[in-house]
């Protein structure tokens, strides 16, 4: 928008300097429209300032998410793991397990900032880290409109085919509801942390990528071996 107000300027007043800040060229050149360029990097701003003293914890845990060692999946199975166990061995009702997990998510917004600079040392943050915090800041302003996109999604399909909207719905709380009568609820919610944590590591190797080349392939050959039969 300042771009398009400093070229008109520009064309009434010739003398007038031009407006400082990036060209619509580059704008463009950074993916998407100019307004969604300025906005994803003003969002990614206010996050990195909002995250900035917890840059050295989220690298670190950025590491062990993408397995950057070995013994980072075993590592992280392992805490997932006896705090599940934890939780089944102490059984806490509801409202006690909400409480203590709020509380545990207070203590760490007010100490994580204060103890972290003394134990990783912020003198130490260097370029390439802090160009890393950026892309995850970015990834993480990236997913939120993606999730915003997808809610937005499906209230345009409740509005334009209803029917479908809740069909689609009750078949899948219907699935859902089922899973959760024949698993344990404990259980299924270990398997679905331990899914997302295990994720980036999964499709940074390039895991992910590699068993659903191995299902296509499989169901390809389903499918021409069907025709074959047909014909």
């Amino acid at each position: 928008m300042s771009v398009r107000v400093s070229n008109c300027l520009c064309l009434c007043d010739c003398q007038q300097p031009p407006a400082a800040g990036p060209s619509a060229a580059a704008v463009q050149d950074s993916g998407g429209s100019p307004v969604m360029s300025l906005a994803n990097t003003s969002e990614t701003a206010g996050l990195e300032e909002q995250l900035q003293g917890w840059g050295e914890v989220i690298l670190l845990t950025d590491k062990v998410l993408r397995w950057e060692r070995a013994w980072f999946p075993l590592a992280l199975m392992s805490v997932v793991s006896f705090a599940f166990l934890m939780i089944y061995y102490l059984d806490p009702s509801v409202l006690s397990g909400v409480s203590c997990f709020v509380m545990f998510l207070c203590l760490a917004d007010y100490l994580v900032p204060a103890l972290a600079p003394r134990i990783f040392g912020s003198n130490k943050w260097t370029t390439e880290q802090q160009q890393r915090f950026h892309e995850i800041c970015s990834n993480l302003v990236k997913s939120r409109r993606r999730i915003v996109g997808w809610w937005k999604r499906l209230f345009a399909l409740k509005e334009e085919k209803p029917k479908m909207y809740f069909m689609t719905m009750l078949f899948t709380l219907a699935v859902v509801a089922w899973i959760g009568q024949q698993v344990h609820n404990l259980f299924l919610t270990y398997l679905i942390v331990s899914f997302f944590l295990l994720f980036p590591g999964l499709n940074q190797h390039g895991i992910i990528t590699k068993y659903i080349g191995m299902a296509k392939r499989e169901i390809n050959k389903l499918l021409k071996h069907k025709e074959k039969k047909n014909e």
